[in-house]
Formats: C-alpha cells, structure tokens, sequence
C-alpha cells in the first residue's frame, strides 16, 4: 500500500517521497488508519519494522499547527533513542512545518525550557527529564493530545516504570495512546489496562526477523581469545559498516584500543553526551566503519546499510539480543549477526534460542590459511576513503534553506516580525516559510519550495522590524 492512499496532507507526502518512502511495511499499513480514526493501539513490532513512522505519520497529520502547546508527547527509554526519533518526526513534519522537542539528561535544561516557551508540536523526551521539566512547570501538558511510549518493553526494564506512571497521571484523560514495543512482556499488557483500558492490538509477525532477513552464526571461544577471534572474522567477513556489541563499558574500552587504528569508534555509558551523540553522528555519516559499543546503541537506533553485528559478548537479558542483531537486516535489508559464546554461557544461549525459535547455526572458525588469503583485500577496503552516507533529511535539504538572522529576543524579535519582511517579497507567502526558532540574539527561519535562494538575496536589503539586519544562510 502506496502513502498516497492514505487521507495525508500534501506536506506529509511531499516528505516522504523526498525520503523515498514508497510502500508502507505491515506494521504501518496496520497502525497508521487505527491512529487516524482515533483509537488507543498497543503495537507488537520486530525491530527495523518502521514503527517510528508508523506513529509519527499519523500523529503529525492530526496535530494542529495553530496551537501554541505541545500536543504530542514521545517517551523513549534513552538519550540517543530520543535524538533519532526526533529527527524522524522532524523530518516527516518537515514541510507541515512541525516544531519538535528532544529533552533529555546531560544537556542544558534551561535550553529546553526557553524552546518550551515557544511554539512546540511534539516533545521526546526521556523519563527522568521529562519529570524535571513538569515539576518545573515548563513543560505544559493541558494540551497533550497523543501520549506515545516507544520502546515500552526496555523503558521497564530500565525500571523507569514509576517515573512513566507519574506522567501519565498528569496527562489530559482523553488523550489517545500509542505503545510501541519489539516484545510484550505482561508487565506492558498490565501498563496498558491499567491506564488505557480499551485499545486495538497490533502484532506483526508475518517475517521472522532471524530467519528470514539475518544470517546468524555462532562461534564457539575461550574468553581469552575472543579478541584473536574477532580480528580474523572481520577479515572474513570485510563488512563495510559493523556494530561489535559489548556487556561493559570496560569491555568496549578494551577492544577500542585493539581496532582504534581500523577506523573504529567507540560509544558507551561513561562517555559524556555529547560525545555519545558526536560519535553517533560520525557512525551513521559513514566516518568510522567500526563501531564497539555497549547496549546505549542496542535500541532503536536506525543506521543505514549495517551488513554485521557482532556479540563479543553474549547479551544475559534474551530480549536484548534481539535488538542487538536489529541494527542489521533493517527493512528489507539483509544482515548478519554473529554470535561469541564460552563454554560458560550455555544458559544464555538456550534462553536466547528459545525466544527467537530456532538454533544458532554453529560455525568453525577461519583457518588461517584463510585469513591470510583475505588479509590483502581486508586491509584495502580499510585504507579507502569512506563514501558517507546520506542521511534520511538528507533529500530534504536540497530545496530547504535555513537562513541565520542576528536578531533575537533580547532585540524584541518576534516570528510575526520575520514573516511579515519575508511575504513582502514578491513572489513568497506564508506557505514558503518553514520552522522559525526565536533565540536569544540570533533568529532561524527555514524556507521551504525552493524560495530559499530569493528570499536571502532580498532580505539582503529588506527591513526587518525597522531595520536592516544581517542574514546569512546556515550550513547544517
């Protein structure tokens, strides 16, 4: 099923086919009409299913671009999941002008709360902060129309069951919602009678994602060689892009510094955020073809083309192996995921295979005769140049242009002052202008249509409350 036959508008559809979204996968020809008609869901989804723009679609096509408060709430169980999801909305709401809101622990609060006091559509956030603003009376909930819990299964886990239920307490009692999990443990199911009551269950199930899109292969190691291990499976297996998955952060500091010299980066828990996000950044972009990471990169995070996932460690928790290999095999795609398992860990592994019903296919380990053989072509893939990769905005932006004006608050610049100059410029309306953000001294204002080149050129010598202010174009 095409989106065009969906009742979308046509900003929605417009950023969509900009980000090649043609056909909608099972998970969002299931969930976009139940959102669209006003029913509470409860979603079962594989990872890499695309359950983010089953939500996000809908919600973003009933949000009314009028009000001045949030109407959509999105809580995420971790920093870098908050990051990604927001961007997605961002860039499905892109053309309807969708202003949305990523909070979370680490950065500035008194930065959220500034973005708060103007018009915001949709807020993510993760728990802890999401309280901290509430409790500070900053984040406005009287409006919330659309509670969404993305990723139900792990925010539980993560034992946030306490702060999600103080949230949803002070939530308007008729707003819909939407719970969004990879598994259903009967601790969600109680979350949702307890406080939706009636709900439409969506379960997709028709792939098995194990079996029909990853490849997965078990090596069987003594933890002292696991490193050796590692280095020959990379030269066999030469993926252009791989996530090795460890238990600890010391772990993931160890093999670092084992790979660091082939194009390789690291992200864990001890890390200060905004390295997290850095590194992140630089890894979907295609800047580091490696990536050792704890389970902070496990959950939901959608980079492009990653053809392996490696399990240095085996996962103690079954339901994280399954969103450790999602990070392959994404939408279609087809992946593989490796598996390193010591004589001590057989109850993790039955656990494991339990779950996803099926054995793990054991495999003998490269000869190395064999290693030898592919080391040439190995080391050549890692000494080229590394082609990036496109991000999904990345269609987007061709005809986008953000535009920097220095002016701001404290100069009592208001958006109405910025639409005003730029539909003064023949040929522009109001429907060319895209998100405006209001800073402190600074003013951006995204113009949208392909109108972004002419109206930097006028407002070259076009007052703007009064006067003539420096505007320049803004490089993202």
């Amino acid at each position: 099923m095409k989106f065009n036959e969906y009742k979308l508008c046509k900003e929605i559809l417009k950023s969509l086919d900009l980000m090649n979204y043609e056909v909608a996968t099972e998970v969002q020809k299931k969930v976009i009409p139940l959102v669209l008609e006003g029913n509470n869901v409860l979603v079962k989804s594989q990872t890499g299913s695309g359950k983010t723009a089953a939500f996000g679609i809908p919600v973003i096509e009933l949000l009314n671009w009028e009000e001045l408060k949030p109407q959509a709430l999105v809580i995420v169980p971790t920093r870098e999941l908050a990051v990604q999801v927001g961007e997605d909305l961002f860039n499905i709401g892109r053309f309807k002008r969708t202003k949305v809101l990523t909070v979370f622990g680490k950065t500035s609060i008194t930065r959220q709360e500034k973005e708060l006091k103007q018009k915001t559509h949709v807020v993510v956030g993760t728990p802890g902060r999401l309280i901290d603003l509430i409790e500070r009376k900053s984040l406005d909930l009287s409006n919330i129309k659309y509670l969404i819990i993305d990723e139900a299964d792990e925010i539980l886990n993560m034992g946030f069951i306490e702060q999600l239920e103080v949230i949803m307490n002070k939530l308007p009692f008729d707003r819909k919602n939407i719970l969004l999990s990879a598994t259903m443990p009967d601790k969600i199911k109680s979350l949702a009678h307890k406080y939706i009551k009636e709900y439409e269950e969506v379960v997709t199930e028709e792939k098995n994602l194990v079996k029909d899109t990853i490849s997965q292969q078990l090596y069987n190691v003594n933890e002292e060689d696991k490193l050796n291990l590692l280095l020959d499976v990379l030269v066999k297996e030469n993926p252009d892009s791989a996530i090795i998955f460890c238990n600890t952060k010391n772990k993931v500091d160890q093999v670092f510094e084992e790979l660091v010299k082939y194009n390789c980066e690291k992200i864990h828990g001890g890390m200060e955020q905004a390295d997290r996000i850095n590194v992140m950044n630089e890894f979907k972009k295609g800047n580091y073809r490696y990536l050792v990471a704890t389970d902070v990169a496990a959950r939901g995070i959608d980079i492009e083309d990653i053809s392996l996932v490696i399990n240095y460690d085996i996962p103690v928790d079954k339901e994280i192996y399954v969103h450790r290999i999602g990070r392959t095999g994404r939408i279609g795609k087809k992946g593989t995921a490796i598996t390193f398992i010591t004589k001590f860990e057989s109850k993790f592994l039955s656990d494991i295979e339990d779950l996803i019903g099926m054995k793990l296919k054991v495999v003998k380990r490269p000869s190395a005769e064999e290693v030898r053989n592919l080391r040439r072509e190995y080391l050549d893939k890692i000494n080229t140049n590394d082609v990036e990769k496109k991000s999904k905005g990345t269609a987007l932006n061709k005809e986008i242009v953000k535009l920097h004006i220095n002016a701001g608050k404290k100069t009592k610049m208001r958006a109405v002052d910025i639409v005003g100059a730029i539909c003064s410029i023949e040929g522009v309306t109001k429907d060319d202008i895209g998100i405006i953000e209001v800073k402190d001294i600074s003013t951006f204002v995204e113009i949208i249509n392909n109108k972004g080149d002419l109206v930097y050129k006028k407002l070259q010598d076009t007052n703007i409350k009064g006067r003539l202010r420096k505007v320049s174009k803004k490089e993202d």
